[in-house]
């Protein structure tokens, strides 16, 4: 069950008989119920970067709160597939045996030109060699489960709605509860913000986007198919309408376990005619020429899909402030190689709870400066070769030669899966080098009609 705490929750520091005691809430005692609450770090957002973020300082012992203005569990636009990286990170919060109840997968089956390949995850020291199918409706509620099972504080159907700003400093947020209309104080002496692509907050303190950076845009939807649980997640590398022309993007097939298939469609701002791509329409024309083997009906989708755009590649700053750290999507944390985020949520979220453990337990916020460093030693080169690959996939003519080339050589795409989905290994690490030089090459010598 979700730790939900009201407002007079929140003003008097008592749990409500329906909700577990999350923490310890003595010191809130002596807080005027008009003065709001205290707490050392306040997370804005409850989705993968908060709830880890929250996850790791609760159990470092941090008297931590995080903000979620959903309730749980809630939907999100997402493919719901968990890569090995992502997996190391739920393995790593003591939830291993809580992925074993969804759908296991064992690699990528990409599909074009007529040809089909079936790629295995490649083998690793640190990540495991599968991935699972996990809908964000069940996962975002059981991760965020996992942080109140180690002291965090989490208030759902509550939205941060404007920072507290005191001397130049961030002291906070206002926040308000919807169900009940009452708005009231939340303070710390940290803030981290990880509201989501949007990132309302972020915007509010003075985050912004990199537009010269690729932004992703999907949308999916749900149907029914006997695939459901197939071991492997499908790819489309060379998606046509219900006439056979190229469409731009690429569509993906996640089987979820449950009777149902994931089914979506994204592309890359640097498609020439991002702005004007109808995605309804594209969905549409997806869903109705899938193969036939997954059997669903393209008309009877169980929901209406939904979409949404993605910053990507670290295109928005800064990241810091004196007080305040900027992770997951809200930081533009995403892989423009393939639209995922949840690994680098996590990831990301789980460096600046390191930070802010350090800077509590030293009683200094200057740690928190390195932060940017430690991202760009972790992901730097890695999200730069991945801009350049989303500048040269923009041209549709030179995506479909690559992609026929690519898909005569499975050593190739094997190769090329490890790279996509960050799982080089600590020796192959010169190849990310070499793919950035490619890159850029080949970047700088196509036209930029092709």
């Amino acid at each position: 069950m979700t730790a939900t705490l009201t407002p007079q929750d929140v003003a008097d520091g008592t749990p409500t008989p329906e909700t577990p005691s999350v923490g310890d809430t003595a010191h809130l005692d002596a807080i005027p119920r008009e003065g709001g609450r205290r707490h050392s770090v306040l997370v804005i957002g409850g989705g993968p970067a908060g709830a880890a973020t929250g996850y790791w300082l609760a159990k470092a012992g941090v008297d931590v709160a995080i903000v979620e203005k959903k309730d749980f569990p809630r939907e999100k636009t997402c493919g719901d597939g968990l890569t090995p990286r992502a997996v190391t990170q739920l393995q790593d919060m003591g939830l291993a045996s809580k992925l074993e109840e969804f759908h296991k997968y064992d690699g990528l089956r990409t599909v074009a030109h007529g040809r089909t390949l079936e790629l295995a995850w490649p083998d690793h020291p640190i990540h495991p060699n599968y991935g699972y199918v996990v809908r964000r409706c069940d996962l975002d509620n059981f991760v965020a489960n996992n942080a109140v099972t180690q002291g965090a504080v989490l208030l759902t159907g509550t939205e941060a709605v404007a920072p507290i700003m005191e001397g130049g400093q961030l002291m906070g947020a206002t926040v308000k509860h919807k169900a009940s209309g009452q708005t009231y104080e939340l303070r710390s002496d940290f803030v981290v913000i990880a509201d989501g692509a949007n990132s309302r907050f972020g915007r509010a303190i003075g985050t912004a986007r990199n537009r010269a950076m690729p932004m992703g845009m999907a949308i999916r939807g749900y149907f029914e198919s006997p695939l459901h649980n197939e071991p492997w997640i499908e790819s489309a590398l060379d998606v046509r309408d219900r006439q056979g022309n190229s469409v731009p993007g690429y569509g993906w097939i996640f089987p979820v376990g449950d009777g149902t298939i994931n089914v979506g469609i994204g592309l890359l701002s640097t498609f020439s005619g991002f702005k004007s791509v109808n995605t309804s329409h594209l969905m549409t024309e997806w869903a109705h020429t899938l193969p036939d083997y997954w059997g669903i009906d393209p008309t009877a989708p169980i929901a209406a899909p939904t979409g949404g755009r993605l910053p990507m590649g670290s295109s928005v700053n800064p990241k810091v402030g004196p007080n305040w750290l900027v992770v997951g999507d809200a930081g533009g944390s995403i892989n423009p190689f393939n639209g995922e985020g949840i690994d680098y949520a996590y990831e990301t979220g789980r460096m600046a709870a390191r930070l802010l453990r350090e800077c509590i337990e030293g009683g200094s916020a200057i740690p928190l400066q390195r932060y940017p460093s430690l991202l760009d030693e972790e992901y730097g080169l890695y999200f730069k070769v991945a801009r350049l690959f989303a500048k040269i996939i923009g041209r549709p003519v030179l995506m479909r030669e690559l992609t026929r080339v690519g898909m005569r050589s499975r050593t190739l795409m094997e190769w090329v899966l490890a790279i996509m989905a960050n799982l080089l290994r600590p020796d192959e690490l010169g190849a990310a080098e070499l793919a950035y030089k490619s890159a850029a090459t080949i970047a700088r010598v196509i036209p930029e009609r092709v």
